[in-house]
């Protein structure tokens, strides 16, 4: 059988004949779709672009949206340290979309910066209470005296935020520290790093003196560099106390010490 006759036989056949009217209707309604109806439905009723309204206050950007014939959702409220609370921080669509008039615009709104309880502090040393502000995000202030007999020197007697109490991050926490039974108490500087005379001066200033000096072979740190000190930085003394320092010495004249 030639070639010609076998596609004569099979353009012949019903069956096919019938499948291949189906065929081209299917693909004329596709045709029709595609290039008439879709860009007739998309276009019917006009379109408009989404203006952008992050960085609005909601009822600011419900208004402006209303307005344009669209209809706002507020899809959620979350914490945001950008964006004051009830801001708008994210849309859906975003802004300079083209859609059609009355689509949904979804609106993320501002719950205001994530706020952090003030730990109990009363009863802490200084130190401790620096940590443990630290571990909330917060800061330690300043740092009042008062006399007490209740609590020893340096404990904390109070604070200027109720323990509980939400704040922002980064807020700063005042508080009231023991000076024992007198105020002739004083907070310990922080000398460390400091040269030895520097450290002296400092003291001396805070009517403190030097106590004991442990001299420390390091090669890492200038010679008379002060390496460490007891009382620890912020704790409280009597005036006139002394503070002991961990200076560092070049090893070398240690060992020329030695052999002298």
């Amino acid at each position: 059988m030639s070639e010609q006759n076998f596609f004569q036989r099979l353009f012949a056949s019903p069956f096919v004949r019938f499948f291949l009217k189906v065929f081209a209707v299917l693909f004329l309604l596709f045709l029709f779709f595609d290039y008439l109806f879709m860009p007739w439905y998309v276009n019917h009723g006009g379109t408009v672009e989404v203006p952008n309204v992050v960085g609005m206050q909601e009822a600011d950007a419900t208004h402006m949206l209303d307005s344009l014939k669209f209809s706002p959702r507020i899809s959620e409220t979350r914490p945001d340290k950008h964006y004051p609370e009830g801001y708008v921080v994210l849309q859906n669509p975003s802004a300079e979309q083209v859609v059609k008039p009355g689509r949904r615009i979804y609106l993320t709104v501002s719950g205001g910066e994530q706020l952090v309880p003030v730990p109990i502090l009363r009863g802490r040393s200084l130190r401790d209470a620096k940590f443990t502000l630290e571990r909330f995000g917060l800061k330690l202030g300043s740092t009042l005296l008062q006399v007490s007999q209740e609590f020893p020197e340096g404990t904390i007697i109070a604070q200027d935020s109720l323990l509980g109490q939400k704040v922002r991050r980064g807020t700063v926490i005042d508080v009231i520290v023991s000076a024992g039974p007198s105020l002739d108490s004083l907070s310990v500087p922080n000398v460390i790093g400091k040269s030895l005379s520097d450290a002296e001066h400092i003291l001396s200033n805070k009517n403190l003196k030097v106590g004991n000096i442990t001299y420390q072979a390091n090669s890492e740190y200038l010679p008379n560099t002060v390496l460490d000190q007891f009382p620890k930085p912020d704790a409280v003394l009597s005036a006139g106390k002394a503070v002991d320092l961990f200076v560092a010495q070049a090893p070398e004249k240690k060992n020329n010490r030695l052999e002298n």
